[in-house]
């Protein structure tokens, strides 16, 4: 004789058959205790990436001609492969950075804690805290990050960069005697004491000075290039800084440190260490600068990053002699974890990396 089916086990089938649906259709449920894999990281990433448009992306962008700028493109990709990113993050600090609460509770490098009064003064003598009319005014930016790395020599790219609306440079790193390689278009260049140009006649004739601040000296730093007053001393630098900015106030900012507080603890994964610089929880300035643009480009691309250690002879940087075997294991960053956040974004199509070095074969 055919038995009729329980109703608490016909409940309890559907109940099933639905957390199923609900699991299979948007992959945020993570069912473990049966047996079942999240389909995100540690950090929040999809672990399947590849560069293919989800199916919303392909009605919104699909049928943009080539070489289209495609607005809100990095954000949305972004956004695909890490659903908890949020763009709205000013690439400056303006009068306003107090109503942005998430560096408030940060001494720098990953907030403003107790530098207020200087940012004040700052800002004040600034005045401008955007990248500028024209720029500012674009329904769509394109945006490349010129890296450093000895992978730019003889690519003959600078013509492309040159395309960008937006070209970044980082540090110290020359334009003049290198345009065949890396451009002769520099909208910024974001660096820190240490790190900035200390010989005059090698800053471009226009760009903007973005400072990018490690630690509180940095702003009592800027303050002495914004009013052009002497540096009497340079204790508590790790190297020689430079002593003078050709750059009118009305030409300097101040980076957004959420970039750095964004970077290292969401999306790279570096040890917290109760939101104080320690040992490997410092990006590096090119994983800063990339964050950033993440937020305020539409597209977004890089070239000139990622380190071959298998090639010990290879140039290190394109404007130097200093090989590869130089690079010495850092206290600060954590080359490797960066290397695996910086490959996500290559994978998935967020970014492009025109040299190649990020990906190598894995792409």
């Amino acid at each position: 004789m055919r038995m009729k089916p329980n109703r608490n086990f016909l409940l309890g089938l559907c109940s099933m058959l639905a957390l199923g649906f609900l699991y299979y259709s948007s992959g945020r449920i993570s069912l473990r205790g049966w047996g079942h894999k999240s389909l995100y990281d540690k950090q929040g990433f999809l672990l399947k990436l590849d560069a293919s448009l989800p199916l919303e992306l392909v009605y919104k962008y699909g049928n943009l001609s080539e070489g289209v700028c495609k607005p809100g493109f990095a954000a949305a990709k972004m956004t695909a492969i890490y659903p908890k990113f949020n763009k709205l993050a000013p690439m400056f600090l303006d009068p306003n950075y107090r109503q942005f609460s998430k560096i408030s509770d940060f001494s720098p490098p990953f907030g403003i804690k107790a530098q207020e009064k200087i940012i004040d003064i700052l800002l004040a003598a600034t005045k401008s805290y955007g990248l500028g009319e024209e720029l500012d005014s674009m329904s769509c930016k394109t945006c490349i990050i010129v890296g450093n790395g000895g992978i730019l020599t003889n690519r003959s790219l600078g013509q492309r960069i040159d395309e960008f609306d937006v070209v970044i440079r980082l540090n110290e790193a020359p334009v003049k005697g290198f345009e065949k390689d890396v451009g002769s278009k520099t909208t910024m260049r974001i660096t820190y004491p240490e790190g900035a140009i200390q010989k005059t006649e090698h800053y471009e004739a226009q760009s903007l000075f973005v400072l990018s601040a490690f630690k509180s000296l940095d702003f009592r730093w800027l303050r002495h290039m914004v009013f052009n007053q002497r540096l009497y001393s340079t204790d508590g630098f790790w190297k020689s800084v430079a002593r003078y900015v050709p750059r009118d106030p009305m030409d300097m900012r101040i980076l957004n440190p959420y970039f750095i507080q964004e970077a290292s603890f969401k999306l790279i994964g570096l040890p917290h260490n109760n939101g104080q610089m320690g040992r490997g929880n410092i990006p590096t300035l090119g994983a800063v600068a990339i964050t950033m643009a993440l937020h305020n480009c539409d597209e977004v691309a890089v070239a000139g990053f990622g380190y071959n250690m298998s090639t010990p002879h290879a140039p290190l940087h394109y404007y130097e002699k200093i090989r590869m075997s130089a690079i010495k294991e850092s206290w600060t960053h954590n080359i490797s974890k960066e290397k695996e956040f910086l490959l996500k974004l290559v994978k998935a199509g967020v970014i492009q990396d025109w040299t190649n070095g990020l990906c190598g074969v894995e792409c």
